[in-house]
């Protein structure tokens, strides 16, 4: 028995040592397992937020046009999100992160087509380092995706054709934005040249903004709206659903910003939730006032695409700026914003949204600042990031616009706009029971 004991001592005592040694690794496993799992909830909310302002889209835009249009413009802002996550699956996804799959350069590169989470491990919590598996940066990247598109909407508003829109949003969202976005977020050109843009001030707001402004040339204005040389304002039907899309979008920048630090790190998410906000703010103020001197009048609408321009002004360097910047800048977007709306008025460029002041010119911007107010970041690099995306989603969205015009036609009719899309385009109102029957 005392043999038993003394021969069986040894193996216990190893026992026992390898299990005070193994304690430390699953304590690293168990907090990896526990830090990897905040991660990816919190990219999922920042996914959802992200979703979240397509709702802040179609209220708003809804609101800034005549009770006519709105059934028309609820169906491309609904039709919208399901071709962006679409087009993102099938092919958009891979030509945005073509990994090391580069064709031509740093300049296109594709991956193929479809989606596939590499198996095990690798999809999982190996995926991003521990900050997200690989299906949560599918969801969070394809809600951007759409945003571009959702853009060019309100721009084109009550006088496009839908069939036209939905195919010139579903060419651009798949092929021209995710191209065009491997430049940086991909690991392209732009990116290994220093160029920066945080969360798409540029590579989402600036991408659709251009295309909005090819939409607007060419379409032309609505009728009525410059007449003998003089702008007649058309306004828009209902302000409650303007301000309750302004707020949505607000809130929803929340992940559009937060989540864009790519993990649930304390510090970075907190800071970039401080810069986004106190920009908004900044821009509501700026442009309330602006409005006020300018106008005479203080303009709601003026305020709150304020809000949004500080959202897009402050979206390329909401973590590297520091937080009196974010004020200045998001201040300075929302006196842009003002004088850009006036001017693309007296230059007969018919916006009924703002949505090229806000997202275009404001998106210029904002990537610009990150120059002037980011030590460690080149306003040089960032005007040619500038130029590089303007002239080519410019080029590319004019020349798609136009061959939809030639083969297609890109305007409804002159009695069917009159009438409103509503009816014109989809056979029904959105307010029902304003409508005239005759008993017969």
């Amino acid at each position: 028995m005392l043999i038993r004991k003394i021969v069986s001592l040894p193996f216990t005592l190893a026992i026992a040592g390898c299990f005070m040694l193994s304690q430390p690794v699953f304590a690293a496993d168990a907090a990896a397992e526990a830090m990897f799992t905040a991660n990816n909830t919190w990219m999922l909310v920042a996914t959802f937020l992200v979703f979240i302002m397509h709702l802040g889209f179609a209220t708003l835009e809804t609101g800034l046009t005549r009770s006519k249009n709105t059934v028309n413009i609820l169906f491309k802002n609904t039709a919208i999100v399901a071709i962006g996550l679409l087009t993102y699956a099938v092919c958009g996804f891979n030509l945005m992160y073509p990994g090391d799959s580069w064709a031509i350069g740093k300049y296109f590169g594709f991956g193929g087509f479809g989606i596939s989470s590499p198996a095990g491990a690798g999809g999982l919590i190996e995926y991003a380092d521990g900050a997200y598996t690989y299906f949560t940066d599918f969801m969070f990247q394809a809600m951007f995706a759409a945003t571009a598109a959702t853009i060019v909407s309100g721009a084109v508003a009550e006088r496009v054709k839908l069939s036209s829109f939905l195919i010139f949003s579903a060419i651009y969202v798949a092929l021209v934005y995710p191209v065009v976005g491997s430049w940086k977020w991909g690991g392209g050109w732009l990116d290994e040249m220093g160029f920066y843009d945080f969360a798409g001030s540029t590579l989402v707001h600036s991408v659709g903004g251009w295309a909005a402004l090819a939409g607007i040339i060419l379409l032309g204005p609505r009728l009525g709206k410059y007449f003998n040389g003089s702008i007649r304002p058309i306004m828009g039907h209902n302000m409650p659903l303007v301000t309750i899309g302004v707020f949505l979008l607000w809130l929803g920048w929340f992940g559009f910003n937060g989540g864009s630090v790519l993990s649930a790190d304390p510090g970075a998410v907190s800071y970039v939730f401080t810069t986004t906000s106190l920009a908004a703010a900044a821009g509501i103020v700026a442009a309330m006032l602006t409005s006020w001197v300018v106008q005479k009048k203080p303009d709601l609408t003026m305020a709150l695409n304020g809000c949004l321009a500080g959202l897009v002004g402050i979206t390329a360097g909401a973590d590297v700026v520091s937080v009196m910047s974010s004020i200045v800048i998001g201040a300075i977007a929302g006196v842009i914003v003002v004088f850009s709306v006036i001017t693309l008025d007296k230059i007969k460029l018919d916006d009924p949204v703002g949505a090229v002041s806000v997202h275009l010119v404001c998106g210029i911007w904002g990537t610009l600042a990150v120059g002037i107010f980011s030590k460690n970041h080149s306003f040089v690099t960032q005007l040619i990031g500038v130029v590089a995306y303007g002239v080519t989603c410019f080029a590319l969205a004019f020349g798609l616009f136009s061959v939809i015009k030639a083969t297609l036609g890109l305007r409804v009719g002159k009695s069917e706009e009159e009438r409103g899309l509503d009816i014109s385009e989809h056979g029904m109102e959105a307010y029902s029971g304003f409508q005239i029957f005759i008993s017969q």
